[in-house]
């Protein structure tokens, strides 16, 4: 047995008390796992599935090496100081895809792209790959920003988007963009203006639509490089397996909390994102930024390193990211680069693809099936509308109000009635809840986790107990339009 210490990702630290690391004895990768899961119960579930099998959107190095496709390794031995690292899902050089044609420079933009002309790696040859490179951005949002500002700085010549909302006042704080002055309005449209002041020689193209199954190859086609700046699992998988179809490269970027992932999927060089991630993880696993909050400077680091291997890879310089996942933590400022391998399983880029066209990804990441378990929730517990739970409140009628969210939620909003129990707490807060008999209304953001609440009061046999429909969302909208929403 020797001291080895497992380090914990961001989205699975609520089940080890917060740790991002533990140390522990161990002599195999086997025993170290089976330690930490024998500590921290909850873990076992999102690790391994009923057959004792690693989840397939879970992978393990051991220091930086992936040992899943190595037979017998997780039972090799570990030395003093191994260090065993899990990584989740959360979404040599290659050859430039851009043919040099015969192009003029301006004035202007030989001023311009100044600094680009005297870079031997870059010089006028690559300032004209840049300009007939053609680039979508899936997504004007955290990533998307910054990606398509030094994209557009760079001279791509044309940059295509992909977005199909408006701008709002908590996008602000980190998607840079878009100014005060747009909230509201399109994001396709307030990001082409900045673009285009940015840099008035390129051209813009908007897809002012959500990319789906049914119009993605559509889309894509005609593009050299597709930038993935998505925040779901549903379109991350749908933007890597329409690259794989087309044989584009995949700039992968994806951020939670205070770390950030870069790589680039292409399956004619390397692995794709199912190589990496064979199977998305359970929905409501990895929360969003609107629930687990990012940092807002975050974005702006991983993007600006994906509009960097964006131009490496038309510029065909360097050691683009192919085959390599580079991890950033924001809080240490510490990178780890781990090695990628292509699966010969893949069921896409494999050497028996079993996917050769695009299929529903709402069914594929269970989003679907996720909602309408959430709606069957909702409908099956009492509620409690916002003016109604408002009246009987100012009436002083005597009702328990019960908030389930994170602390940290309440430095947003809150009702000064309702006390705090974060519903990964709720579990062994019942039984008092229970004994009290006194009416509760269980409240949240949105209505979702508080129905959750309910449910489990009156499976234990409280009666008493109600949701307030559209959680604190709603109290805003019909109550209190003070209240920030988030």
């Amino acid at each position: 047995m020797n001291q080895i210490t497992v380090i914990v990702p961001a989205p699975l630290r609520q089940f080890t008390e917060g740790r991002d690391s533990v140390t522990l004895d161990a002599g195999t990768v086997a025993q170290a796992l089976s330690e930490l899961t024998s500590r921290y119960i909850e873990l076992r579930r999102h690790l391994y599935s009923d057959d004792g099998k690693l989840r397939s959107f879970v992978n393990i190095y051991l220091n930086d090496e992936d040992i899943r496709y190595l037979e017998g390794k997780e039972d090799a031995g570990l030395a003093v100081g191994d260090e065993i690292r899990i990584v989740p899902s959360i979404a040599g050089g290659v050859a430039t895809a851009v043919e040099v044609k015969e192009v003029e420079f301006s004035p202007e933009e030989m001023s311009r792209y100044a600094r680009h002309l005297i870079l031997p790696e870059v010089g006028p040859e690559g300032q004209k790959k840049l300009k007939q490179a053609r680039v979508l951005l899936v997504g004007a949002g955290g990533l998307g920003s910054p990606a398509s500002l030094y994209l557009a700085a760079a001279g791509v010549g044309t940059i295509g988007l992909v977005d199909f909302d408006v701008v709002e006042s908590s996008n602000l704080q980190r998607q840079i963009v878009h100014g005060t002055r747009d909230v509201g309005r399109p994001k396709l449209e307030s990001a082409r203006d900045r673009l285009l002041d940015v840099n008035p020689g390129i051209e813009i193209e908007g897809h002012e639509v959500r990319l789906t199954s049914h119009n993605a190859l559509d889309i894509l086609s005609g593009y050299d490089i597709v930038v993935d700046g998505t925040d779901n699992f549903p379109t991350r998988y749908l933007i890597n397996d329409a690259c794989v179809l087309m044989g584009i490269p995949n700039v992968y970027g994806s951020i939670f909390r205070f770390e950030g992932q870069v790589s680039v999927f292409y399956a004619k060089q390397g692995p794709c994102y199912r190589c990496l991630y064979a199977e998305p993880p359970p929905p409501g696993l990895v929360p969003s930024c609107a629930e687990g909050g990012v940092l807002g400077v975050l974005p702006g680091i991983i993007g600006a390193l994906q509009a960097n291997e964006t131009l490496k890879l038309i510029l065909g310089a360097g050691d683009p990211l192919v085959g390599r996942l580079l991890l950033f933590d924001a809080l240490r400022v510490r990178f780890r680069e781990l090695k990628l391998r292509k699966d010969p399983a893949c069921p896409i880029c494999g050497e028996n693809p079993t996917v050769k066209e695009l299929i529903d990804y709402e069914v594929f990441c269970g989003i679907r099936e996720a909602e309408a378990e959430g709606r069957r929730l909702e409908a099956s517990v009492p509620v409690i509308t916002a003016p109604e739970l408002k009246a009987r409140l100012d009436a002083g009628d005597p009702i328990r109000v019960i908030d389930v969210r994170e602390p940290s939620e309440l430095n947003i909003s809150r009702l000064d009635e309702a006390e705090l129990i974060p519903l990964k707490e709720f579990p062994a807060s019942m039984a008092r809840l229970v004994q009290s008999n006194e009416e509760i209304v269980v409240i949240c953001r949105s209505g979702r986790r508080s129905a959750y609440a309910v449910r489990l009061l009156m499976d234990a046999g409280f009666s008493n107990a109600s949701n307030l429909t559209g959680g604190l969302l709603a109290w805003s909208d019909e109550v209190d339009p003070t209240m920030a929403k988030y």
